[in-house]
């Protein structure tokens, strides 16, 4: 018999076997239970039941053994990546009833694969976890959190501590002030061979305010249930900078009310699972609450994060937008911070808002912290999503 195409395989794995000839696509024992786990997924809404089977059958037995969820979790895990995993343990979550099969059961939920998206899930749906799941999904939340912590946060770290440096830098330092690497660096090519050292033309120190904060960051960010992937990255982000001394970072969540969470960001997963997602989306009565915390205008950055659906006094909204703006503060609009690029958003808000020079786009996690970077550097903001193909159309 002739070897199976490879490409054939493929399709069968998309298509399911009962859509492609199976003999000219015949597969491995491994490959069968890969589409046995494809199919257990794709076909659940077909059959109404988890059929997930160990096709090979048990040695000495003759037939299919049935697998549960518990096991076919482990398996997705043994024969696909990381990124299919996540692919399929979300999609599985769309599903009403498998959501409730993953979720509700703390044995079941501590064997998911931990990423962003299952936060989110879980912090819309904890009211409705049982008492005894809830334990395990703080337990959950902890690891996403973690993971993402590690990954995320020395990038962060290194972007804004030399963007800040940067903007301190003066060329008329005191002996205490200078930044000896970036003076010695910027004057090689006045390295005199004669003296065996290097003359400097230009000096380049931090400044005499290197003490002080350099930027007050405002997160202000839309709490409905439709930004809970951009609420956990927000709060990781906003712990992250709230380490590092030369800024002042502050979190505000808001619905129809505003809560100030800052002085909890020492404790982000309490502070993540505290969160109510859902409710109504005040953008006026936010922009009003970070209106009477702003007390150094041309030294703080608002970084709003919403889809810009405003359910409140929309004339109030602009106008206040438009004053915030003028009293020195930068204004930097995030449809969202995800993965998933640019979601549904007002379009109406958000060409007000361009007409402003207010940038208006959706920004990766993985970008976040150099999107910041160039936000305290005082780079043109609009500009730069143009040039990282990121601004909203």
């Amino acid at each position: 018999m002739a070897e199976s195409s490879p490409i054939l395989k493929r399709w069968r794995l998309i298509l399911g076997s009962k859509n492609i000839d199976a003999e000219n696509a015949a597969l491995t024992e491994e490959e069968e239970q890969m589409d046995a786990a494809l199919g257990a997924l794709y076909e659940y809404e077909h059959s109404g039941k988890f059929e997930y089977q160990n096709v090979a059958g048990h040695r000495g037995s003759p037939g299919k053994s049935t697998y549960n969820i518990s096991k076919w979790l482990g398996d997705i895990r043994k024969y696909f990546p990381d990124s299919v995993v996540h692919v399929l343990q979300n999609d599985a979550l769309k599903n009403k009833d498998l959501q409730n099969k993953l979720l509700l059961e703390p044995e079941i939920l501590e064997q998911t694969t931990p990423d962003v998206h299952l936060a989110a899930m879980l912090l819309q749906l904890k009211k409705q976890l049982p008492e005894k799941t809830k334990r395990s999904a703080k337990m959950v939340i902890r690891r996403i959190v973690d993971e993402l912590t590690e990954r995320l946060q020395d990038k962060m770290r290194s972007a804004i501590s030399g963007a800040v440096n940067r903007t301190k830098r003066n060329h008329r330092p005191k002996f205490h002030e200078m930044d000896w690497n970036a003076t010695i660096l910027k004057n090689l090519k006045h390295y005199q061979p004669e003296l065996k050292t290097i003359i400097p033309e230009l000096k380049i120190g931090y400044g005499k305010k290197k003490r002080e904060k350099a930027r007050e960051i405002i997160l202000c960010i839309d709490q409905s249930a439709s930004m809970a992937t951009s609420l956990v990255y927000s709060g990781i982000f906003a712990n992250v900078m709230a380490s590092i001394p030369a800024v002042s970072t502050r979190l505000l969540l808001f619905d129809t009310n505003v809560t100030d969470l800052s002085n909890q960001l020492h404790n982000l997963v309490d502070l993540l699972f505290g969160i109510q997602l859902g409710g109504g989306t005040d953008i006026n009565r936010a922009l009003k609450h970070c209106q009477s915390i702003i007390s150094k205008p041309t030294d703080t950055i608002l970084i709003l994060i919403s889809d810009l659906g405003e359910y409140g006094n929309v004339r109030e909204m602009q106008r206040r937008f438009y004053e915030i703006k003028e009293s020195g503060v930068q204004i930097i609009s995030l449809l969202s911070l995800s993965d998933e690029g640019t979601p549904s958003y007002d379009h109406h808000n958000a060409r007000f808002l361009a007409g402003m020079d207010i940038p208006v786009f959706a920004c990766t996690p993985d970008l976040f912290p150099e999107m910041m970077a160039a936000a305290i550097n005082g780079q043109d903001m609009r500009l730069w999503a143009g040039q990282n193909d990121i601004i909203a159309r």
